[in-house]
């Protein structure tokens, strides 16, 4: 009613027909004819241009909801949303945080994500499990640039133990072998003749030239990611099979960014005794 109140045009999305009917009622009570309630499930609905998006919504669609807005095309001014307090607090997370990890990053591509408020248990009636947290997004404009892929493949290594040196991560033996076989497609896409250098000389050189390899996850902030992820690849280290990536803030990169960009990841915690190859 509030929004309804103070916008030109508001159009809701409501999967239950009688939260819709009940909201259509009291619109109509008012005299108001600015108010457009679609019965839908908002992840199918097809989303029409807006300025502002306001939502309270059902804590388990908190991930496909983030990427369906913050891939929404063309950008939103602003959105105010209530998320569980937990999925929140990995959005907002800042270096060093204990929630910083792979989903506060790729968040920080498109938009800038702030605290508006906590909100407990108790003011709702009856009680939920969960406390919850009100923020805000704002979209970057323009968002950056990154060939979203080969990002996406840097971030699953550092941050699949976070908690671990990034010289453990890219030394395991399974990543190597997926370094090297990327490394080998670069070179007959490219016309580049094979240098002897194993994959892990030239993955620990890259990492002690930006004095990273016994440094750790979450402890790096996103331009250090960004100078690592060049690194790599001058160096002909690549995280895809494939030499173009999708770039976000492209026309048609809207499409190709995978739905996993937003699901929470489970870092692992453990020391650092991992088995190296």
């Amino acid at each position: 009613m509030k929004l309804v109140e103070g916008c030109k045009q508001v159009v809701a999305c409501e999967i239950d027909p009688r939260m819709a009917a009940e909201v259509r009622k009291r619109v109509a009570g008012t005299g108001r004819t600015n108010l457009q309630v679609k019965e839908n499930d908002v992840l199918r609905e097809k989303w029409p241009i807006f300025d502002i998006c306001v939502a309270n919504l059902p804590y388990q669609i908190s991930s496909p909801f983030t990427f369906k807005l913050l891939a929404h095309r063309p950008a939103f001014r602003c959105a105010v949303l209530m998320f569980q307090k937990e999925f929140a607090e990995r959005l907002i997370a800042k270096v060093g945080d204990s929630q910083y990890g792979r989903l506060a990053l790729n968040t920080s591509l498109f938009v800038k994500v702030s605290c508006v408020c906590k909100v407990g248990r108790m003011n709702f009636t009856p009680p939920p499990e969960v406390d919850s947290m009100v923020v805000k997004v704002v979209p970057r404009d323009p968002p950056i640039q990154v060939d979203f892929r080969e990002w996406d493949g840097m971030m699953r290594i550092c941050f699949g133990r976070k908690r671990k040196t990034l010289r453990s991560s890219f030394c395991m033996s399974y990543t190597l072998k997926t370094l090297e076989d990327n490394y080998t497609t670069w070179c007959a896409l490219t016309g580049t003749r094979p240098d002897k250098k194993t994959m892990k000389d030239k993955v620990i050189e890259v990492l002690q030239a930006l004095k990273l390899a016994d440094q750790r996850a979450i402890k790096l902030d996103l331009d250090t990611y960004f100078k690592l992820l060049l690194e790599f690849n001058k160096r002909g280290v690549h995280f895809t099979n494939m030499n173009v990536g999708a770039k976000i803030g492209d026309k048609d990169g809207q499409q190709q960014l995978p739905d996993a960009l937003f699901m929470e990841e489970e870092g692992d915690d453990d020391d650092d005794d991992a088995m190296e190859d």
